[in-house]
């Protein structure tokens, strides 16, 4: 291709060789930060044992032919979180702003107002379609399996591939939390107690003009309260022991990953905390969790309680909540669970 020829792709090459010596374990995430560049930018270069294809949009299109690839492992993650989850792209839905995956594998919610580029990557071998923000940040990764259908793969990058593309053009992302009010109104609340669907908690959130953690501090501590940021480890230790389904949610500024169903294995590897099942990978740096809250909101089908972690910045890492389907009530297990970590009483 011939953004492998350009004077930038160059530069960035012999810088990453050189950082990549000193640093052979760094990921390619780490390294750009490390470098000062996006790693949108290094993969476009073609970075050490990287080949990659740019990919003509809309990245929609794309999206609702990953079905045809059959099994492959979905990726998505923040700077804290890792989220792996194995299977098939089903029911597919991508609209102008808005779009949902909601096969039995895979789960996931897209936002398309940040997105930007698609690429194709194979890194020594491995293969993979690759959508990047137009920040150059990694939204979502789709890695080819040894159950992956690579003539299926071949024939989307094919037929997507962008003979003209141009180095890609980084323009930051304004963060979407400006301007929000520092103190949760009384009608916050109300509005609180009268739902019937947890998907309204983000309309809430957006008509007050208050961010998640504003709504969690003024709500009262019945329906959010503070705990230790310890919790979440006994919470997924008590969750493997006893066998409880839960849903573990990850997301960036474009999409939204859930895994649903029990876990079996629990590791800690120095800061991060691995859950390592056949399906589901979790990787979650414990020691940038900054907050961790009880939450419980109600439903048409009885409350719902979830644990949720935030960051330094006041970005959310991960949600945990028991597993369930609309239309059942929550878990008994999980709620008792969640329970008993409470200071104070959680509204039911």
């Amino acid at each position: 291709m011939s953004l492998v020829n350009n004077c930038q792709a160059f530069k960035l090459r012999t810088e990453y060789a050189q950082f990549h010596k000193n640093n052979p374990n760094v990921r390619i995430r780490t390294a750009a930060h490390a470098l000062g560049v996006s790693e949108l930018e290094l993969v476009a270069a073609s970075a050490g044992t990287i080949s990659s294809t740019p990919l003509r949009g809309p990245v929609q299109d794309i999206l609702k032919l990953l079905g045809s690839l059959e099994r492959v492992m979905a990726l998505s993650r923040n700077d804290w979180a890792v989220h792996e989850r194995y299977g098939k792209y089903e029911d597919v839905h991508a609209g102008n702003t808005m779009g949902i995956a909601l096969g039995a594998d895979i789960d996931l919610r897209f936002f398309f107002k940040h997105w930007g580029t698609a690429w194709a990557v194979s890194d020594q071998g491995r293969r993979s379609i690759q959508f990047f923000d137009t920040g150059g940040t990694a939204i979502h990764k789709v890695f080819c399996t040894e159950e992956t259908n690579v003539e299926a793969y071949d024939k989307l990058v094919n037929q997507f591939t962008d003979y003209d593309a141009p180095w890609p053009v980084i323009v930051a992302i304004d963060s979407d939390n400006h301007n929000l009010a520092n103190v949760a109104p009384q009608e916050l609340r109300k509005r609180w107690m009268d739902m019937n669907d947890i998907h309204q908690f983000h309309r809430i959130l957006k008509d007050l003009n208050v961010s998640r953690l504003t709504a969690f501090r003024g709500a009262g501590k019945d329906l959010a309260q503070r705990v230790d940021n310890e919790v979440v480890e006994k919470v997924l230790e008590s969750v493997v022991q006893k066998r409880i389904p839960l849903m573990c949610f990850v997301g960036n500024t474009g999409i939204v990953q859930i895994h649903s169903g029990t876990i079996q294995r629990l590791l800690r590897t120095g800061p991060w905390l691995n859950i390592l099942d056949p399906i589901f990978n979790l990787h979650l740096d414990t020691t940038a969790i900054k907050q961790s809250w009880l939450v419980s909101r109600p439903t048409s089908d009885g409350w719902v309680t979830s644990l949720e972690c935030f960051a330094a910045s006041g970005d959310l890492i991960v949600q945990f909540f028991g597993a369930r389907k609309p239309g059942n009530p929550e878990l008994k297990e999980w709620r008792d669970l969640l329970s008993s970590h409470a200071i104070d009483k959680l509204a039911a």
